[in-house]
């Protein structure tokens, strides 16, 4: 069926972008991407794609399945394409959370490094003093903790101004982590690895690389957050969110508490982001405010645009492009955040929707 064909392809494709060395490979892979998935968005076979998997659920998860644990097979010796594989993971978890927030009830945040961050220094603080799943339980709730408080001034605001108190705040996180002592100051902090149950994940087996424990965990993050977000989405809870996204005024004539919600999905959002700054920042083993500024946070608002507003599947893929493709086009390391705005403003023009549009919400009697 077409779901199963397009995942094969994507995974046929990733193995060959992550396999090549050379530029001149990588750009041709870039160019054969920037001419063909135009052409098949244009004949319609994207759409028919992404109608295929939602319509075999279970047919398209045993695929999705087997083409990643074939990825981490086929790459489990090779440092740097686990590392990118297990930041991807990361990255997408904290993004599920943005996607909450964007996608379905329509708050801006523009600081989701900054809550990244906290559970970053979390991890750094409470690491080698507690064990390390409450470590990220931990995290995640600082994170939620602070964005529950950081929501009271944006449900006075709107548009613009809400997403200015974001930029604010993380703004204000880094040049607080930055100024203290206790935090490492500007230096930073080292991080323990991380040890789940006497499960070492910095220890290697063979000659299997150690991120492939990373991955492994990244995995099972993002399959649960993606299974939560999913969860939520598709319950009286998500139906809520969305009807405050598409008219707050009517909402609250209906008697819809248009505060309740956008808490409930700030608070939700951040809780994921924290988790994967914790998880992220013992696989790298150090933080440090440079790690966690504005223009990461941008990258994260990327990701979120470009896979397609609301659509978790898209989330993972743009998560991919964003965060891979710089790393694999060295010459364009130094412009890699011009490449970013390049990026956005042409799904902007081009294809506004994103990648993979959310389908629209279907209702039974």
């Amino acid at each position: 069926m077409p779901g199963v064909i397009g995942v094969a392809v994507i995974a046929v494709y990733s193995y060959f972008f992550l396999h090549a060395e050379s530029q001149v490979a990588v750009l041709g892979l870039v160019a054969i991407a920037g001419i063909g998935v135009p052409i098949l968005g244009r004949f319609g076979w994207i759409a028919e794609a992404s109608r295929s998997l939602e319509g075999n659920k279970v047919a398209g998860r045993i695929a999705i399945a087997v083409a990643l644990a074939a990825i981490v097979w086929l790459f489990r010796e090779e440092n740097f394409a686990m590392l990118m594989l297990a930041t991807v993971l990361f990255y997408t978890v904290a993004c599920l959370g943005l996607t909450v927030q964007f996608g379905y009830a329509g708050v801006v945040n523009f600081a989701g490094a900054a809550f990244l961050g906290v559970g970053g220094y979390t991890s750094a603080m409470l690491g080698p003093h507690l064990p390390h799943v409450i470590v990220l339980a931990i995290g995640g709730l600082l994170a939620a903790l602070l964005g529950s408080v950081l929501i009271l001034p944006i449900l006075r605001t709107r548009g613009h101004y809400a997403a200015l108190i974001t930029v604010a705040f993380g703004i204000l996180f880094r040049q607080f982590v930055e100024v203290n002592d206790a935090l490492g100051g500007p230096q930073g902090l080292q991080v323990k690895g991380m040890n789940l149950f006497g499960w070492d994940l910095n220890a290697s087996i063979g000659e299997i690389s150690f991120y492939t424990n990373y991955v492994v965990m990244g995995l099972a993050l993002a399959a649960a957050a993606f299974v939560m977000v999913r969860r939520l989405e598709r319950s009286w809870v998500g139906l809520n969110l969305d009807a405050v996204r598409l008219d707050e005024t009517a909402c609250a004539v209906f008697g819809i508490d248009v505060a309740r919600w956008k808490i409930l999905a700030f608070t939700f959002g951040n809780f994921f982001a924290g988790v994967a700054g914790a998880a992220y920042a013992m696989m790298t083993g150090f933080v440090a405010p440079n790690s966690f500024t504005f223009a990461d946070s941008l990258i994260m608002v990327s990701i979120v645009l470009l896979g397609g507003m609301g659509n978790l599947w898209g989330v993972a893929l743009a998560a991919a492009i964003m965060l891979v493709l710089p790393e694999k086009l060295q010459a364009l390391q130094e412009y890699r955040f011009l490449l970013y705005a390049v990026l956005v403003i042409l799904i902007l023009m081009v294809r506004p929707q994103g990648l993979i549009p959310r389908r629209a919400r279907e209702y039974f009697s």
